[in-house]
């Protein structure tokens, strides 16, 4: 798609990435001279992280000064919170890939209209790969459309995941689900940057992906490049209430509907012990339509009987 036929805040979230990507591609060159602080035990942010930010936000707020910001590493500092309209960033999805010099990150930026994805950009800078799209208007890399996968069964199927890495992770209930999930695949693979996983079920190379103790920004763009390409994106129940909490399912229809029994058992319990310490998050600020869940129904009925 040319991107005179994109819509104008979408050209402007590519313009940011696209600005975050050549920074930190400059930055590659040279990783001995960056300074990497920690924010938690294995939760690593750098310089690059901070500079990517800061010119994400300043791209987006000269085009529109009066959106609301929610960014990794600045939170909410930035923009006018009251706003309808939200950007939810991160600026380097796949941290700690960066720094050991692992050529799998990204920059991710999602537009959020009363609490619906409707703008997002997935870029991948090594590869100069950039995935987007615009709520009803189907998702692309570079100027190719994406459709998830036609895999029906999941035997057949490849599976993306993420390994809890935080101080009071639940590893041995999250090794009990990998080893459940696995037996029951072709495969599963954990490359280390959710937001190009996500983009990976919507390009096909994936039929699903799962991953607990995700924050909105690793997860807001990919949901609806994902929904673009035909997928389902939800809880660990097959719910769409997934943005705020902390899990996300997201696969072909008739693999999710498959994964949903696998890892409902498993839903809201890997959590840290920070989390479990605090009090429940508010109702997801970007929650697909209620009709999803009618869909997320539907296509498990349809997978069950395709599956027996």
């Amino acid at each position: 798609m040319s991107s005179a036929a994109l819509h104008p805040m979408l050209n402007v979230a590519i313009k940011a990435a696209r600005a975050a990507g050549a920074l930190i591609n400059r930055a590659s060159l040279d990783l001995d001279i960056i300074k990497v602080g920690a924010k938690a035990y294995n939760d690593f942010v750098t310089e690059v992280d901070h500079a990517a930010e800061a010119v994400i936000i300043k791209t987006l707020l000269e085009a529109y000064p009066q959106h609301a910001i929610l960014a990794e590493e600045s939170g909410k500092e930035h923009g006018n919170q009251s706003s309808d309209y939200q950007w939810i960033i991160d600026p380097l999805d796949g941290t700690t890939n960066f720094i050991h010099g692992l050529p799998i990150y990204a920059v991710s930026i999602a537009l959020a209209f009363r609490g619906q994805v409707q703008q997002a950009v997935v870029y991948d800078p090594t590869r100069n790969d950039l995935f987007h799209a615009s709520k009803g208007r189907g998702a692309f890399l570079n100027d190719r459309r994406l459709r998830v996968s036609r895999r029906t069964r999941l035997s057949d199927s490849l599976v993306g995941t993420g390994f809890p890495f935080r101080r009071g992770d639940n590893f041995k209930r999250y090794l009990k689900l990998f080893e459940d999930v696995m037996q029951q695949t072709a495969g599963v693979r954990r490359p280390g940057a959710a937001s190009l996983d996500l983009c990976y079920v919507a390009a096909g190379y994936y039929d699903a992906f799962f991953e607990t103790g995700l924050s909105p920004w690793d997860v807001a763009a990919g949901s609806l490049i994902i929904t673009e390409a035909g997928g389902l994106v939800g809880n660990f129940t097959g719910e769409s209430d997934f943005l705020h909490q902390r899990e996300v399912l997201a696969g072909t229809p008739k693999i999710y509907a498959q994964l949903v029994p696998l890892l409902t058992p498993y839903s809201r319990v890997i959590q840290t012990a920070e989390e479990a310490e605090a009090p429940a998050p508010a109702a997801a600020a970007v929650a697909q339509p209620k009709s999803r869940r009618a869909t997320l129904v539907r296509a498990q009925d349809g997978a069950a009987s395709a599956s027996e």
